[in-house]
């Protein structure tokens, strides 16, 4: 038996990856790869990420009752698969004794084998204000960008490929596999991923079903003073919070001009790539640490200062962006009074 555990990082094409994973479980099941789904009441999606959520103690947000006995539920439903595969960026927050629970459980090192996808973090910090703008955080670039360089963001810690590796490194091998640079072939993330979990890549062809779509510079302005005029009530509550992030984020505020860090933040986030990479060459942990890409992909890219826009200073786009915006949601209330007619 293999059981193959994708742990993240968050914000490194997971998905992308999931999404590819489910979309094709039933092919891969006949394969004899097992991507193990919780029962459809429950949400196929969910087995992974409650299991991962009990297992780190974790909860973000929900009560313990959400994911109470889910690790032990996963754990059944790999036990005596021949080959099977776990994805989740949830499973980056597990601590050493988390760890070391999850590969007992599921094997011990000599069946587990543990992936984890890393990003460059030039653009590991963007799209992690982003993703905090979707749930609820008034939090600017600059405050944002700030805290990362700190070490105070708890995000960031994700992204952190030397803590993170070396911490499941000394319970089971490991393998990184480098996120393609921007630009690249969108099939690559794909291959590099199935090469590290033993797969054909040929079992899941085509575009994944879900890709989480980043909002752009003047999309990310209104969704930010969206949530300052909300008061918070967007992080606080669930019905308002799905709405301003499956309907503005993921749907009225998908797309526009890229956001970027800053120029000033790139000698610093290069210095970390750096660190990360030589920490690749040598490891020193219990287990063999492998890499499937190019450890280079890590470095973030250049940034031109003449070229850069501040993701904090209101842009003319700002109000497309939220006319826009308005627009989605008008017809999307549209449909929904359509449908209670109905």
């Amino acid at each position: 038996m293999v059981v193959v555990l994708h742990i993240g990082a968050p914000k490194s094409g997971t998905t992308a990856l999931q999404s590819r994973l489910q979309a094709h479980h039933a092919v891969l099941a006949d394969a004899r790869v097992c991507v193990p789904r919780a029962p459809a009441a429950d949400g196929e999606t969910t087995l992974a990420f409650r299991a991962a959520l009990d297992l780190t103690g974790v909860h973000l947000g929900r009560g313990p009752e959400y994911a109470a006995g889910w690790w032990s539920r996963l754990v059944d439903a790999v036990a005596g698969q021949s080959h099977a595969v776990v994805s989740h960026e949830a499973f980056v927050r597990a601590d050493d004794a988390a760890a070391a629970r999850a590969v007992g459980e599921l094997g011990g090192p000599a069946r587990v084998r543990v992936v984890y996808t890393a990003r460059d973090l030039g653009r590991g910090l963007t799209s992690t204000w982003l993703e905090g703008l979707k749930h609820g955080t008034t939090r600017t670039y600059a405050e944002h960008a700030a805290a990362a360089r700190a070490g105070s963001l708890p995000v960031m810690r994700g992204l952190d490929l030397p803590a993170v590796v070396g911490r499941w490194a000394d319970h089971a091998p490991v393998t990184v596999v480098t996120v393609p640079p921007e630009g690249a072939d969108r099939s690559l993330l794909w291959t590099r991923f199935a090469q590290a979990c033993g797969l054909d890549p040929a079992l899941a062809p085509g575009e994944p079903a879900r890709e989480n779509r980043a909002v752009g510079v003047a999309q990310a302005q209104v969704l930010r003073l969206l949530h300052v005029h909300l008061d918070g009530r967007s992080a606080r509550g669930r019905g308002l919070h799905a709405v301003v992030r499956d309907v503005v984020a993921e749907r009225a505020l998908a797309g526009g001009e890229r956001v970027r860090p800053a120029p000033h933040d790139v000698a610093w986030l290069t210095e970390r790539a750096a660190e990360h990479t030589a920490w690749l060459a040598a490891p020193g942990t219990r287990f063999p640490v492998d890499v499937v890409g190019d450890p280079a992909d890590l470095r973030p890219a250049a940034i031109d200062p003449a070229g850069w826009t501040d993701p904090d200073e209101p842009t003319p786009a700002v109000l497309d962006a939220a006319v826009h915006a308005l627009a989605v949601l008008v017809r999307e209330l549209r449909r929904a009074r359509r449908r209670a007619e109905d």
